[in-house]
């Protein structure tokens, strides 16, 4: 299940790059093969508001990847503190004096 969700993400994630890369800065959107007049697929400011939508849906899905692989991980491991994990690995301490040896 991690893998697919893994995987979905990594396609999330190059596509919403793509998507924000084929963005013009100037608001045109797929600043791909401009300039004339007509024509075209779709005028500048339809390219832009379609290019606005593709990024958010993209960008809503690759956090709710993001989320759901954080709860897939947290919920491998079992419940346990940090703080009683470090309490557990540090050496219990010497019963006793500690006597210096000299030889």
């Amino acid at each position: 299940m991690e893998t697919l969700v893994l995987t979905i993400h990594i396609l999330i994630a190059l596509a919403l790059i793509g998507s924000v890369l084929l963005q013009r800065s100037e608001g045109g959107g797929l600043g791909i093969g401009g300039g004339g007049a007509g024509g075209g697929f779709m005028t500048a400011r339809g390219t832009a508001n379609l290019m606005t939508r593709v990024t958010a849906i993209l960008a809503a899905a690759f956090f709710a990847t993001s989320l759901l692989l954080a709860i897939l991980a947290g919920s491998q491991r079992e419940s346990v503190s940090i703080v009683d994990e470090v309490i557990s690995e540090t050496p219990a301490p010497a019963s006793g004096p500690v006597v210096p040896t000299t030889e």
